[in-house]
């Protein structure tokens, strides 16, 4: 298989009002090593130079850097750097029916789960950003019909997303409830992965929000624009595994309509965006504050200083 060598970086700048007296963050900007990804080197610069610097991973196994700044400051930076070399995903045809996937996670006394189903089982309920509902579960339905497949239906729900909902980046802000996603269908690639996951947990399904970046291509003829690029977000659905077959995560891409390869980069994952933001904390002082974000995604070779490390 052919390896595809990617580029990022991700600029993150607070501006603040008044003097931050004490702030402590937390940073997701690592991604994760997985059989298809590699994360051949990383590196994060902080500006002001932060105390306490701790590396560790989350409770979802995710890389995260936390910090604190204790004396005063006006604005914080984050620049995350990062190359990454993926392989090609192999995803099989061969799922059981969406039902029995569903009934392999369903609590039944006596019933022995293995560490892979047991792990699922925390993304099967509600969270922040995520609800379980009659509506979300009716229209859930029309696409997961009786003894099909789960890799179709999961096909079959993504790609209805993808037809009926409107990519429309000034419909919806952060704190947008999912049902309000749903009323309008319009929003942005975290609003359409909180509404897939809804409607799959209110199936009784075990799926998880995916965060991370996608390659995008400028139009023909013009040059790739620095910084224009965006953080972006997905689901990922549980297979138990069944007749020999072993347990498996099948991502999925709402806004694209598409299953994840070659093109997508996986930071990390978790219950909803919440479990993943880029940059989280609390702080004392401040005021009023601004937030600017730019993200470069590039294959290697348009990368400055390709061949190097970071």
């Amino acid at each position: 298989m052919s390896d595809y060598v990617y580029h990022i970086r991700h600029d993150t700048h607070y501006a603040y009002s008044l003097p931050v007296r004490l702030s402590h963050q937390m940073l997701r900007l690592t991604p994760r090593s997985l059989p298809w990804q590699i994360c051949t080197s990383h590196g994060i610069g902080i500006t002001p130079e932060p105390q306490n610097l701790r590396l560790l991973l989350d409770s979802f196994g995710n890389p995260m850097q936390s910090f604190s700044l204790e004396s005063d400051h006006v604005d914080l930076r984050a620049v995350a750097e990062s190359w990454v070399t993926l392989t090609q995903r192999l995803l099989s045809p061969m799922t059981p029916p969406w039902e029995l996937a569903r009934a392999k996670l369903s609590y039944q006394a006596g019933q022995y789960l293995l560490p892979d189903d047991l792990e699922a089982t925390r993304y099967l309920f509600e969270s922040a950003h995520v609800r379980i509902k009659r509506e979300f579960l009716a229209y859930a339905m029309e696409s997961f019909t009786p003894g099909l497949s789960l890799l179709d239906g999961i096909q079959r729900l993504m790609a209805r997303i993808f037809c009926e909902f409107t990519f429309d980046p000034l419909a919806t802000t952060v704190s947008t409830p999912v049902t309000e996603v749903f009323a309008t269908q319009r929003g942005v690639c975290q609003d359409f992965a909180h509404f897939m996951l809804s409607c799959l947990r209110s199936l009784g399904l075990a799926a998880r929000y995916v965060s991370g970046y996608l390659l995008t291509e400028p139009p023909p003829g013009q040059p790739r624009l620095i910084g224009a690029d965006a953080s972006h977000a997905w689901v990922s659905v549980y297979c138990p595994g069944f007749d020999g077959q072993a347990s498996c995560w099948i991502d999925a891409d709402p806004t694209n309509g598409i299953f994840p390869d070659t093109s997508h980069i996986t930071l990390g994952w978790g219950r909803d965006f919440l479990d993943v933001s880029p940059l989280r904390g609390v702080l004392i002082g401040g005021g009023q504050q601004t937030m600017d974000v730019a993200v470069t995604v590039m294959p290697a070779h348009e990368a400055p200083g390709f061949g190097f490390a970071v």
